[in-house]
């Protein structure tokens, strides 16, 4: 007689599974099941017994259980409440349970208390914002640990001259040190999502670095609209300027300050990048530093960014 196959039972979490809850893929929802990067992502995080942990999207707890095990307490943010209701059952009348603080809502929208660390199997729609909603979060933490997209997680980490370096690199690297720590495939997580993965920790600058955030951002997001253009061409363009030349006048306005009649705001800027001898340079070439001449050669001429 031919063999009958059994069919294969998915490690799904035995509470989940009695609710019948299905995964909402509109929330990024992809369960990370396998408990051995678990636990490398608790270990290149250094997570200490006094640790408060915030944990984006824990989902059924996999890894939640996992750092109550290890830390004082952990705030889980979960935007899913039959999600939210499950991790609180899971943890119920257990010695875990004094230890976990859920916040049910948008972490994009959330405030967020004092934590430690940053430990998430992040939902991939909303990596780029909940990156920099943790960086210039205050006070400072001490490190986060984050599952993202593997194109995302090598966009974070790219240097000048990469083939993905963009806005996202440089404006996070401004902010953090950023590290690759491995490679995680689909098959490890339930459902498996259609995009490999990859793990990465950042490490926010403490002290800051001195820079308005804002502006620094506003600059590169001009420089880079088109990262292989020089910066003379891309500064040439008829809104960027418009841009300047209505935020130079606002600036001079309410510090009381004459505007020139015969102003003309794409001289001044080309001027500027000539003095720096940047007027043939590239956004995909140019370092933090490079940038940092840029925006304070800018901001000493009356020029401002938003």
């Amino acid at each position: 007689m031919p063999k009958v196959k059994t069919e294969k039972k998915s490690r799904i979490h035995n509470e989940v599974q009695k609710q019948g809850i299905v995964f909402n893929k509109d929330f990024g929802q992809h369960i990370l099941k396998n408990p051995l990067i678990i636990t490398a992502m608790l270990e290149k995080s250094a997570l200490r017994p006094t640790d408060i942990v915030l944990e984006i999207g824990p989902g059924t707890g996999n890894m939640t259980v996992r750092i109550l095990e290890r830390a004082k307490k952990v705030i889980a943010c979960e935007i899913d409440t039959r999600l939210a209701a499950e991790l609180q059952k899971r943890v119920q009348a257990t010695s875990m349970q004094p230890k976990l603080q859920v916040l049910i809502g948008d972490f994009l929208k959330a405030e967020l208390p004092f934590f430690d660390l940053c430990i998430a199997n992040v939902p991939y729609q909303i990596s780029s914002p909940l990156i920099f909603k943790l960086l210039l979060h205050r006070p400072i933490f001490r490190c986060a640990v984050l599952m993202f997209q593997r194109e995302f997680a090598q966009r974070l980490v790219a240097k000048p001259g990469d083939k993905l370096y963009c806005r996202l690199s440089i404006n996070t690297q401004l902010l953090a040190r950023v590290d690759m720590l491995m490679k995680v495939g689909k098959n490890n997580f339930r459902p498996p999502p259609k995009v490999e993965s990859s793990v990465v920790r950042l490490e926010p600058k403490n002290p800051p670095p001195p820079v308005n955030f804002t502006e620094w951002d506003g600059l590169t997001r001009i420089a880079f609209l088109r990262k292989n253009k020089t910066l003379a061409a891309t500064f040439k363009i008829n809104s960027v300027i418009e841009m300047l030349e209505k935020n130079y006048k606002l600036h001079r306005s309410l510090r009381n300050e004459k505007i020139e009649d015969d102003l003309n705001m794409q001289a001044k800027v080309i001027d500027i990048l000539e003095r720096l001898e940047m007027a043939t340079s590239r956004a995909r070439t140019m370092d933090i530093d490079d940038f940092m001449r840029l925006l304070l050669a800018f901001n000493s001429e009356g020029i401002h960014f938003n």
